[in-house]
Order: C-alpha cells, then sequence, then structure tokens
C-alpha cells in the first residue's frame, strides 16, 4: 500500500504528474501496436542501459504480471530476434541519437520474417524514449534508493492501495493529497537568491554575441573533472527485490544480460578533431510541425499526451522561483531546455545561447548534464550542492524539465529518421 517512489516526487507538482501518469498508462496498459508483455520488456531494455535497477525491477514485476515468459528475463539471447533486434536503436537513442538514420529506420522494417512495422516501430521508439528520460528522473531525485525512503526529500509514504506509477492512470485524488503533504512537510530552505536575481536582470541590459561552440568547449573541459565530482553509484543504492502476485521475488541481478556494448555511452556532440558539426535545427525539423503529426498518425492519440506533458512541463509555476529570480520564469526554464537539447546537437536559431553561462552556475550545469548524459552518475552529494538554497520542489522541476526535454531530444531525431526513411 505505499505510494511508489516516482509518484512521490512528481506529487510536487500535482498537475504535471497526472499528465505523466495518463501518458504512462496509455504506453503500457492501453490498447496499441505492441503487445502487454514485450513493451515491459523494453522497458526493461531502456532502463538497463544507465544500470537503473529501479525501473527494471519494477518493469519485471509488470512484464511477469503481463503473462511475459520468465527465460525472457534470463537475458536478449533468451528473446525472439525481432525484440532483440530493437537493441541498436536502444543503444543509440539512449547515449548519442544524433547517430540515428533511416537505414536503422530501414533495417528494422525490412528483416523478413522479424520485420517491425512502422506503428510498432513508433509505439518501441516512444518507449524508450520515455524510459531513457525517466531513468534521468529516478536518478536525479534519488528514486534508486530504498523504496521505503521514497527518494530524496519524499513526504511520508501514503497507503492508497497497492498500485505503482506503471498501473496508475490520471485524475486520482491522491494528486492533491501529495500536495497538501508536500506544503505541510516542506524541507525547503528559506535563504534569497539575490546572486540569481542579479544574474538573470543582467541579461536584459547585457548583449553578447552567439556562442554556442564556445559553451561546447567549456562543458567539454568542464567534463573533463567531472569523475572526481559524479561517483557511480554504487551496488547497494538500488531497489529491493519485488515480489510477484504469487510472492515469488523477482528481482533484477544481473543487468548486463539484457544490453549489448555496454561501454557505448554518451560523448560530447561536438568533436574538437571535427572541422565541423551536422548540427540538428529545429527550424527544419520540430516537434510541433513535424514530430506531432507524425507520431499521432502511427499511434493514435499518443501525439496528443506527448504534447500536453511537454506543454505541461514548460508551463509549470514555482512560486518561489517566480518571485525571487528577477526576471520571467520563461527565460530560466528555456536556458535549461535549451542547454540540455544543445548536449544532443539541437539548435535554436532564435536563441542566444551566451544567456545559458549567465543564467546557469558551474554546480547546475554539472548537475543537469551529468542527470541528463550519464544518470547513473548521479549521487546525493551532487544533488544537494546545486542550490542549496532552493527548494526541494524546485530542485524537482528542473528534473521534470530535463526528464521532458531529453525525452524529446530523442524523439526528434527518431522521427527524423523515420520521416527520410518514409521519403
Amino acid at each position: 500500500g505505499r505510494l511508489e517512489a516516482v509518484t512521490q516526487q512528481m506529487g510536487y507538482h500535482p498537475q504535471y504528474l497526472d499528465s505523466f501518469l495518463k501518458t504512462q498508462h496509455y504506453l503500457m496498459h492501453m490498447d496499441g501496436p505492441l503487445p502487454f508483455d514485450c513493451r515491459h520488456y523494453i522497458a526493461i531494455m531502456a532502463a538497463a542501459r544507465h544500470q537503473c535497477r529501479y525501473l527494471v525491477n519494477l518493469h519485471v514485476l509488470q512484464f511477469l504480471r503481463a503473462g511475459g515468459d520468465p527465460q525472457w528475463l534470463r537475458g536478449l539471447e533468451f528473446i525472439p530476434p525481432k525484440l532483440r533486434n530493437l537493441n541498436e536503436i536502444n543503444k543509440i537513442l539512449a547515449h548519442r541519437p544524433w547517430l540515428i538514420t533511416k537505414e536503422h529506420i530501414e533495417k528494422l522494417l525490412k528483416i523478413s520474417e522479424w520485420s517491425w512495422s512502422l506503428a510498432e516501430l513508433v509505439h518501441a521508439v516512444v518507449l524508450l524514449a520515455h524510459c531513457h528520460a525517466l531513468a534521468s528522473f529516478v536518478f536525479g531525485c534519488g528514486c534508486e534508493q530504498d523504496e521505503g525512503l521514497g527518494g530524496r526529500g519524499a513526504p511520508k509514504p501514503l497507503s492508497l492501495g497497492n498500485q505503482c506509477f506503471c498501473e496508475a492512470t490520471a485524475g486520482n485524488s491522491y494528486s492533491q493529497e501529495l500536495l497538501r503533504i508536500n506544503r505541510k512537510r516542506s524541507l525547503d530552505s528559506c535563504m534569497e537568491l539575490d546572486s540569481l536575481r542579479e544574474r538573470m536582470q543582467r541579461i536584459h541590459v547585457e548583449t553578447e554575441g552567439r556562442d554556442e561552440m564556445r559553451l561546447l568547449q567549456q562543458e567539454r573541459e568542464e567534463g573533463e573533472g567531472q569523475g572526481a565530482e559524479a561517483g557511480v553509484q554504487g551496488g547497494s543504492s538500488w531497489l529491493s527485490p519485488l515480489a510477484d502476485t504469487d510472492g515469488e521475488v523477482t528481482g533484477a541481478t544481473n543487468l548486463a544480460c539484457y544490453m549489448q556494448d555496454p561501454d557505448f555511452g554518451y560523448q560530447d556532440f561536438a568533436r574538437r578533431d571535427e572541422d565541423q558539426t551536422q548540427v540538428f535545427r529545429v527550424q527544419d525539423y520540430s516537434w510541433e510541425d513535424h514530430g506531432f503529426s507524425l507520431v499521432n498518425r502511427l499511434y493514435s492519440d499518443i501525439g496528443h499526451l506527448l504534447d500536453e506533458k511537454f506543454r505541461m512541463v514548460d508551463g509549470l509555476q514555482s512560486s518561489a522561483m517566480a518571485k525571487r529570480q528577477g526576471c520571467e520564469p520563461s527565460v530560466f526554464k528555456r536556458g535549461i531546455w535549451n542547454y540540455i537539447h544543445c548536449m544532443f546537437g539541437i539548435r535554436y536559431d532564435d536563441y542566444d545561447y551566451a544567456e545559458v553561462n549567465q543564467l546557469l552556475e558551474r554546480m547546475l550545469k554539472v548537475y543537469i548534464k551529468t542527470v541528463t548524459c550519464y544518470p547513473e552518475k548521479t549521487n546525493s552529494e551532487m544533488f544537494d550542492r546545486f542550490w542549496k538554497q532552493f527548494k526541494h520542489s524546485e530542485k524537482v522541476h528542473v528534473n521534470l524539465l530535463i526528464l521532458e526535454a531529453r525525452m524529446q531530444a530523442e524523439l526528434l531525431y527518431a522521427l527524423q529518421a523515420i520521416t527520410q526513411y518514409m521519403i
């Protein structure tokens, strides 16, 4: 009867929570191109790329409840070839989505008896992007800790029935109860943010030329020192094995069996040894003008749900941030969103990237980059050190921005490749 940790953390923003749960439920439990057991196995494959035992264990349980073959849990060698062929695009999407091409799409759609349909592939791509981004949120908010702790700064667990976020639907009344408890059990500091306000005010009076590549170069230099700050999560920090409906323990013990090429990981999009970097320009292919219509046509209604979720996180208002920043909250949120997309090679021609360096302190940038690109290296010290004066709910807000910006970035690359194949 314990409220699941991801739901507890998102409960600081109940409107977003409702939208998230509605999308999650539709992806996993409503009518769609993919069988229910395959959906949860794809989620297992996606979560394993980031060593997220928390999500793997949740979907192992749901996989068995959906009637999945227990033999599949022995690893990729024991699943149907059609599902195993998804491994390559899973790997690329999770770590370097800019490498996806129409050839990857064509390979999946034209493998004789093991071929995917376009509708099935779109469903799978949305699932992969959803779970990759959710793994970032899980590590960013500390949900990979013991489930009884409910993540960092979580409210006291509620007894609201035996329902995990994989099964929940939107519109449940407990989101308001979460909001009430979060207000009552506030863990927030009341320190003023004078320095941040001053930096944001300067943006409106200072003009600087565009410097996108300098931003990336700075991140590469900072990345060299991140190893000591990031600290890979230890093996003891993961969710305890769950029990299925018959009481049998079904914990994930060896995540390596769910993936191939485990050494494949994120690399900086812009490399010093490259004369010219091919960037993804939103003006040429955007979610609003291209991705939404394509995904909605091939997987009915999911486009509307995703679009609602993207808009919901953009519209979230944190009262303390709005009052203390000294400028429009949208400026700050757009800086975080565009910074995340920048790390994946996505550019906005109408944005001055010099704003990012003024808006985001170094520790915040290190935190965002780690949670976005290699969330398994996130540790509690990093979470505690960035913006100590900010409320916990505001830190959750930042993690929601990371979740949605990352998911949209992966979808843009995958859907563009599908579009190119269809042309």
